[in-house]
């Protein structure tokens, strides 16, 4: 008998015991948790706004919490319906993201991301409307005016709901332009809107000089804007800024220019032609 209780291995005994010990401890500290969980109630609502645009602000995301699902602080947390609350506010047409969370003093977390619109869109009726950075429409609205480039003259897209994507290739072809000019530092201070006029063709309206720069679509856009370039560093210091009334870059290998009532190659760009 003696024999047999000194050959029990007493240290895996104890380590037995010590795990079982561990085990019931774990339970008991996961039921006090999950119990405290179920009584602890939200204590405050903090909400943060990010984007450069300023669409909605804290009180309006605050207002929208409350509408749908009344005043959350002060209910209990397991009462928030925190992914219904994301899916409501991902429902605004200003918000490209919603995240909705509960931090371990009960304050629920809300942080909302507002979309980048490009470009503000009137077309040929009146009707208005944004161009977000992804290709969706946005609505106007009185509260907030971005400052994005106008475009205006005959367009025939117009807005029927909110986030519907774009669909014409002359819609397109305006964000194209206002997303490969913005960060370029002459295009970004010269071209103040963009024209499309009844030939369809797409016109930039510049800050200095009052000629219509016709550049037709966006293909071949670098190219044409290149040759722009060239005619304000070579062709406008020589002639004033007041000898053309057009300025055509839509066909390729030229800059066409007009002065009143006739149009023709200038033989001066005909030198530039070679150059380049």
């Amino acid at each position: 008998m003696l024999n047999r209780i000194r050959n029990i291995q007493w240290r895996q005994v104890g380590y037995f015991f010590l795990g079982l010990i561990g085990l019931v401890g774990v339970g008991m500290l996961m039921s006090l948790v999950n119990k405290k969980d179920q009584v602890q109630v939200c204590t405050d609502l903090k909400v943060m706004v990010e984007g450069k645009e300023t669409f909605i602000d804290q009180n309006d995301i605050s207002s929208m919490i409350k509408e749908k699902f009344g005043k959350v602080v002060g209910k209990e947390l397991n009462a928030l319906p925190l992914q219904k609350i994301e899916t409501e506010l991902m429902k605004s047409p200003y918000v490209s993201s919603a995240d909705v969370h509960m931090d371990m003093d009960g304050t629920m977390q809300v942080a909302v991301q507002q979309r980048e619109v490009v470009v503000r869109i009137i077309n040929q009726v009146g009707q208005e409307y944004y161009v977000d950075s992804k290709g969706n429409k946005i609505p106007v609205t009185l509260k907030y005016v971005p400052h994005v480039m106008v475009a205006n003259g005959n367009i025939r897209e117009g807005y029927k709901k909110s986030l519907e994507p774009v669909t014409s290739d002359l819609v397109k072809d305006l964000v194209k332009i206002v997303e490969d000019t913005k960060s370029d530092e002459l295009w970004s201070n010269q071209i103040v809107q963009l024209y499309v006029n009844d030939d369809k063709d797409i016109e930039i309206v510049p800050r200095v000089g009052n000629q219509q720069l016709i550049i037709g679509n966006a293909d071949s856009l670098s190219y044409k804007l290149d040759r722009l370039k060239k005619f304000y560093t070579h062709i406008l210091p020589k002639v004033g800024s007041d000898a053309y009334s057009k300025v055509n870059v839509k066909y390729s290998g030229q800059i066409v220019c007009e002065r009143k009532g006739d149009w023709f190659i200038d033989s001066l760009q005909m030198k530039i032609n070679k150059k380049i």
